[in-house]
This record gives structure tokens, sequence and C-alpha cells, in this order.
């Protein structure tokens, strides 16, 4: 199998005993590696790669290459960033947790030897998610308008609240008065929109989270709906400028902007193996059913 091994930083000398069983388990394994350009460059200087490499930093890359699965260790932040190297081509991303909690990045670091038996014994599925995409009438996020958690509006250098006026099909929903909004998909779900009083929902749900963050009127709350809807948005405030993201990328714009999210037509394969569940997963995360007092 012909893999890309992704990742973004290796962020302290702990990491580098489970990347180098990575790196020598794929290679034990018989697996063809191939490297992120910017990672394979933090690999070799920090010494867990020390023979020559090849490299990648483009979707076209990835196609020409023929590349059947993307392993991407760090957190949830590096499958997200990923996310823009694969766009449309359905080639499936399986995570590696380094972090903290890790929703997407299911695969625990002390599992790594075992989880690369179980690829190359093609002993996993595919659990595809639904992604976002984003239109504006001044263009914003042009090389990826897509987001696999979330669309977020927020104000910006200010302590003033602004103004999110939603529309669902071309009709107003509510204008909210809060610090932002959150448009998420059921992936999203476990994320910012979470921490702001969202729904966990479940990933083949077909749905939209809509979910404000720091509401000043107490009768908002999230609201759930289908995902065959339009979003509209248009923010107003007391300054010119304001803040959107596609999961961890952001640029500004300002009230001229006029904002449409709607279901992209393609999902994003995670890759989920054997013996893994979303349920499974959240209970683990979220330590449900765990009496700290036994």
């Amino acid at each position: 199998m012909r893999i890309l091994l992704y990742g973004l930083k290796i962020r302290d000398k702990e990491e580098h005993s489970y990347l180098s069983r990575l790196v020598q388990s794929l290679e034990d394994q018989g697996f063809t590696i191939f490297y992120y350009k910017p990672y394979g460059r933090e690999l070799t200087k920090a010494g867990i790669v020390t023979h020559s490499i090849e490299t990648l930093d483009s979707k076209n890359d990835l196609l020409q290459q023929a590349i059947q699965m993307i392993i991407a260790p760090g957190g949830d932040g590096t499958i997200l960033s990923a996310v823009t190297l694969v766009q449309n081509t359905a080639i499936p991303i399986l995570g590696i947790n380094l972090g903290r909690l890790g929703f997407l990045s299911s695969v625990e670091k002390k599992y790594i030897e075992k989880a690369v038996k179980l690829i190359k014994e093609g002993r996993y599925s595919l659990d595809p998610r639904t992604t976002l995409a984003l239109a504006s009438n001044i263009p914003v996020f042009q090389d990826c308008p897509y987001a696999l958690n979330d669309f977020t509006l927020n104000k910006r250098d200010t302590s003033s609240m602004i103004t999110v006026s939603v529309y669902v099909d071309n009709e107003l929903m509510n204008a909210y008065w809060a610090d932002g909004i959150i448009i998420s998909t059921p992936t999203g779900s476990t994320g910012y929109s979470l921490s702001c009083g969202g729904p966990i929902i479940f990933p083949q749900s077909h749905t939209f989270i809509i979910t404000p963050v720091a509401p000043h009127n107490l009768n908002v709350r999230p609201i759930v709906l289908s995902d065959d809807h339009v979003i509209k948005l248009k923010v107003s405030g007391r300054t010119d400028n304001f803040m959107c993201t596609m999961d961890s990328r952001y640029e500004t714009i300002t009230s001229e902007h006029e904002i449409s999210i709607t279901k992209a037509d393609f999902k994003v394969n995670l890759v989920r193996l054997e013996g893994q569940s979303f349920m499974k997963t959240i209970s683990e995360k979220l330590m449900w059913g765990l009496d700290r007092r036994n």
C-alpha cells in the first residue's frame, strides 16, 4: 500500500519515540511511504528519518503517485489540515492521536504497531463524513472553500457584540446578538460547537448545527436542521472587520460579505479500524459511565 505520512510539526521530544515507532512499523510491514514535504523536513531534522525520502505537497501529487491512504499523527487539527490537501480525492485519512482528547484522531499512540498491522491486513472500514462548502459574493478561502468540522463567524478586536442574520433557504430564521455563530457538521459537533453548548450528533445524521457563541438572548439555543438547506449569513457590528473560519483556517471579512453555506458534493473518508465505533470513541473520550469513586 502506498501511504502518505502527513503532519504539521513535532511539538516536543516525547513525540520522537512514537514517530520513530510509526515509521519503523510502516517500513517493517512493507508500506511504500511518501512524506508531506514540510513534515518530511521536520522528521529529517529531528533525526527520526535518516534515509532519503520521497515527498509530496499538493493534491495533484497525491493523484499522480496513487496514494491509497494518509496517516496523520498529531491531533484533530492535523486531520483538519490534511482535509485541505485531500479535498475531493476520497483518499482515506487515519489519525493517530499524539495530543490530548482527539475525537477524529481515534488511534491512541500506544497502539501504533497494532494499528499499522490492522491496516496491512485490511481490517478497517471507511467512515464517510459530510463536508461544508462556502460561497461568497466577495471571494474568501479560494484555495479550499470546504470544511470538515465547521464554519464560524466571530467578532474581532472588540468587546462589542455583533449581529449575525441567519437565513435558511432565503427566509430569515434569526438575527443573533452574540460573539459569533457556528455552522457545524455532525463531525464538528464534538468541537467548538460542543464547547458552546451544542449537541453531539452522530456522523451519518445528515444535519447541520447552528450554534450561537455567547448569545445575548437567553431564549436562543442551538438548532439542528437537515443538511439539504442553504444557510446564508450577513454580519454587522460597531467595527468594520470580522473573523470567519473554515476549520483551522481564518480570514477577515466585512459587512459587505454575504456568506452561503451548503453541503459539499463530496465526503471525507476517515479510517475506522476493526473494533472501533463512534459510540465507543465518544464514551471513552468523555468518560461516560465511568464512576471515578471506584
